[in-house]
């Protein structure tokens, strides 16, 4: 039997770790987004301080290459790590029910180059883009929960929905990842009610 290792970075293995609350994104909710430009994998130039209307944005540590491990043989067991590209396609493939109830745009956003984004975001088939922030500009002037691994500062996954600038709702801890944009839907149709 393949280890999680040699799994396809869609596959999550039935026994991830389930993170916990830490108290770590509490104080996101009700903020104002910090203005902070941002490189989009479509060429543009993104703050979500200043977009207009309802914006979702999840974060999530990185994506990884069909093939490759982890950052480290013990990726899988950190909790929230595994899971970018499940969160990404869950996304991908309700990015219309998002929009025909009311977001405007949807973002991924990581600490990865926009290069190694871009890559993804095509592999991937994302309709919307994806967000860079290799140097935390927006990670440390919003002071978002992170994780260190093998000497890389990564973003820990959560979901933003954010209205003209500010944050209106926040997911976080998010698991399972692959569940990620159902939950905003879920709770966009609770809204509605």
């Amino acid at each position: 039997m393949p280890s999680t290792h040699d799994a396809l970075p869609d596959d999550l293995p039935d026994d991830l770790p389930v993170p916990v609350d830490d108290g770590a994104a509490d104080h996101l909710r009700g903020m104002r987004l910090p203005d902070v430009a941002l490189t989009a994998t479509d060429g543009r130039t993104v703050s979500l301080a200043r977009l207009p209307g309802r914006t979702v944005a999840y974060a999530y540590p990185r994506t990884g290459e069909p093939g490759q491990p982890g950052l480290t043989p013990d990726w899988d067991a950190i909790p929230g790590a595994r899971g970018c590209t499940p969160q990404a396609c869950d996304f991908r493939d309700h990015h219309a029910d998002l929009t025909a109830r009311g977001v405007d745009q949807v973002f991924g956003l990581s600490t990865q180059t926009s290069a190694y984004q871009r890559a993804a975001a095509e592999r991937l088939r994302l309709p919307f883009p994806l967000l860079a922030d290799p140097h935390r500009a927006l990670a440390m002037a919003a002071r978002l929960p992170v994780f260190e691994v093998a000497g890389q500062v990564l973003l820990r996954r959560l979901t933003l929905v954010i209205d003209d600038g500010v944050v209106s709702q926040l997911f976080y801890p998010v698991f399972p990842p692959d569940r990620s944009a159902r939950q905003v839907l879920a709770w966009l149709d609770g809204t509605r009610a």
